[in-house]
């Protein structure tokens, strides 16, 4: 049985090719947070949520200060309408 579904969830997955393209989209994004970290930038709402692709609504209900994969993200100050966040680098 398990090989069946082993077998099954083989046949679901995207080819190979779509997988490792996910793949590079993830480490150009993964680059682009640690650039934003390491020079101090601070970014929207909706860039942050571009960056994570997730809904904005989703970026600015997490609270002032959350982890995300590798950096800690943390609100920093309003300008107008918008909420600048910033990206700090954890290890």
């Amino acid at each position: 049985m398990s090989e069946l579904n082993s077998s099954i969830a083989e046949e679901l997955q995207p080819p190979r090719e779509v997988r490792v393209n996910q793949l590079n989209h993830l480490i150009n994004t993964l680059r682009i947070a640690d650039e934003i970290a390491e020079r101090g930038y601070l970014i929207s709402s909706s860039e942050l949520a571009d960056l994570m692709d997730v809904n904005a609504s989703a970026v600015t209900s997490r609270g002032d200060h959350w982890p995300w994969r590798n950096w800690v993200i943390s609100r920093v100050r309003r300008e107008g309408n918008q909420i600048l966040w910033q990206l700090e680098r954890v290890d």
